[in-house]
């Protein structure tokens, strides 16, 4: 059983445009979230348990670590601008191995079903869209109540950012793969 996108959704066109349903400027945003995720979700299709498993070398990080990574990166943005706080140790705690990845990815990020990396990604960006698709560009520029040197807008390009770096890396990883 491996990763496959049959049943994810259709490419956007590839422009940077405001979506329907959200103020213009998040609109974008949320436009290079999606096209972020695209090119995550690109990069693993067809991968399988094992693949995803696979250690190129004892420091390492394996690919399923890495989507375990971005769902708890977005996550993190989410407690932070939403929530407007730093996560607490205890609720980083279930995420704590994937955020920090390393040797204790290496560890506890096995054995998972291709598909349940797939549904973290889900349910961290339906959170993101439903709360984004509430607020205004205002909000998207003030500064972060727990971070006031960084604001909403930068907190959410960085988890755009992180995907795309970490899509690179696992198309790396992906050519390396045992065949």
């Amino acid at each position: 059983m491996g990763i496959h996108l049959a049943s994810r959704p259709a490419r956007l066109p590839l422009r940077i445009e405001p979506i329907p349903g959200f103020a213009p400027t998040i609109g974008r945003l949320v436009c290079i979230l999606t096209h972020s995720r695209q090119a995550l979700m690109t990069a693993v299709d067809g991968l399988t348990c094992a693949q995803l498993d696979h250690l190129h070398d004892e420091a390492s990080n394996s690919i399923g670590a890495l989507l375990a990574h971005a769902a708890a990166v977005e996550w993190w943005h989410q407690v932070l601008t939403f929530g407007e706080h730093v996560p607490s140790a205890i609720e980083e705690a279930p995420w704590l191995a994937a955020l920090d990845l390393g040797a204790q990815a290496r560890e506890q990020i096995r054995n998972r079903e291709p598909e349940s990396y797939l549904e973290a990604l889900d349910r961290t960006r339906e959170t993101t869209l439903s709360t984004l698709g509430k607020l205004d560009d205002a909000w998207l520029e003030k500064p972060l109540v727990a971070m006031p040197e960084r604001n909403a807008h930068w907190a959410w390009f960085h988890v755009a950012e992180d995907e795309i770096s970490h899509a690179g890396q696992i198309r790396w990883l992906r050519a390396r793969l045992p065949r």
